[in-house]
């Protein structure tokens, strides 16, 4: 049976690959040289639902920042594995700071980076055996915007000579495939374990991307690692790596995913996570915290009171959910109702484990809550929300806690 990847940090073992749940994976946007910066961003990262987060290193300033930034995190308590982000001279830096080397959990290789002619093959194979020698997992990563030239000529000139010549865009899609394939059994060749090796090759086009993967799948037994590369920022990146990755993790290929949005003005890095835990937990690939059933409102409801009452709720559930984890196995599984009028607001408030049907307009002023389909009190007034809250956190008590009726 094929290993997964194992990516590792004291007792915090991620498991890739292999039947293993997908991965969230992050990448701070600190100076890495800024230690302060970057542990604070790396723990809120975490907190958020990332189990693997990368950081840049890529001067000598940042490779000796980051035992630092590991000690730092340990002491918080915070073991997630740290993924070392190379290109151009990673090489020297892991070969000159040995304990950078140590205290990273898994190194990322771009082969279009590591150096021209016979530096990119002695380059690449000094990342190899260090990655050997201190036992860790690599990625290589290639990327549409920094792909070897030489081959992506190469193949160019062959395809011109073709009786039934690509398209330059598909020549690209073949040459990016083509890289990260050769490079990932160049390093098997060197020793590296096929099963420690992730290859990705991002571009970013919905299509694009989606038809890449499918070669790398088909092609390929390596671990898959997903994401749309420059998705862009609010909306328009939302809904394309949604699309992206959704047709990809649909037809189980990837195993860990990065959401690569640009954040806006004044946005938590942590938006990039929350997206991608969303992704995972709407297709049914894992569960990250309990689920919040909302309608959207429309001529018959009381639209601001449910959706404060809505938003209250799915705040509230983030919130306790760093608390819940290790508390209440199985939360996760809970969902929870808000609905705003008569018309579906009782079934879906029945069909949850708990839920509340708020008045709509011209309705009795007054909110039944369900609890395991059975209506258990009506709320009103001012404390609803708070009152609403008390029901929710005796509920996990009750029935995920060590407590609970078998």
């Amino acid at each position: 049976m094929k290993q997964p990847m194992e990516v590792v940090w004291k007792d915090c073992k991620v498991l890739i690959g292999a039947g293993a749940p997908v991965v969230v994976q992050s990448m701070t946007n600190t100076d890495t040289a800024n230690v302060e910066e970057t542990v604070k961003q790396v723990f809120e990262l975490s907190v958020a639902g990332s189990e693997l987060v990368r950081i840049t290193v890529n001067t000598p300033d940042t490779a000796k920042a980051v035992p630092q930034i590991r000690a730092k995190l340990d002491e918080m308590g915070c073991f997630v594995p740290l993924v070392g982000d190379f290109h151009y001279n990673g090489h020297k830096l892991l070969s000159d700071y040995p304990e950078c080397a140590q205290a990273l959990s898994k190194f990322r290789i771009n082969p279009g980076n590591v150096g021209k002619g016979d530096k990119q093959e002695e380059n690449f194979k000094i990342l190899v055996d260090l990655a050997k020698q201190y036992n860790k997992p690599i990625r290589i990563g290639v990327n549409w915007g920094s792909l070897d030239q030489s081959l992506l000529s190469e193949m160019m000139t062959e395809n011109q000579k073709s009786l039934n010549p690509k398209s330059n865009n598909e020549v690209l899609r073949d040459a990016l495939v083509k890289s990260a394939i050769d490079s990932a059994n160049e390093a098997v060749f060197l020793g590296m374990p096929a099963h420690q090796i992730a290859v990705s090759a991002k571009v970013s086009g919905v299509n694009e991307l989606v038809d890449v993967y499918r070669k790398l799948s088909s092609e390929c037994d390596y671990v898959l690692h997903l994401g749309l590369t420059e998705a862009g920022m609010g909306l328009k990146g939302t809904v394309a790596t949604t699309s992206a990755l959704s047709i990809l993790l649909s037809e189980n290929i990837g195993d860990t995913i990065r959401v690569s949005l640009t954040p806006e003005p004044g946005q938590s890095r942590t938006a990039e996570v929350e997206l991608a835990c969303e992704i995972l937990q709407t297709l049914g690939k894992r569960l990250f915290e309990p689920k919040v059933v909302s309608c959207p409102g429309c001529g018959r409801t009381s639209s601001t009171l449910f959706q404060e009452l809505a938003k209250e709720t799915q705040d509230y559930l983030k919130r306790r959910m760093p608390v819940w984890r290790p508390l209440y196995p199985g939360v996760v599984n809970m969902t929870v109702a808000v609905m705003g009028c008569i018309v579906n607001g009782p079934g879906e408030s029945r069909h949850a484990h708990i839920g509340i049907s708020l008045p709509g307009r011209g309705e009795s002023p007054v909110s039944p809550v369900f609890v395991n389909g059975k209506k258990v009190c009506t709320l009103k007034g001012s404390t609803m929300s708070r009152e609403f809250q008390e029901i929710i956190e005796d509920y996990v008590r009750t029935e995920y806690g060590s407590g609970r009726k078998e």
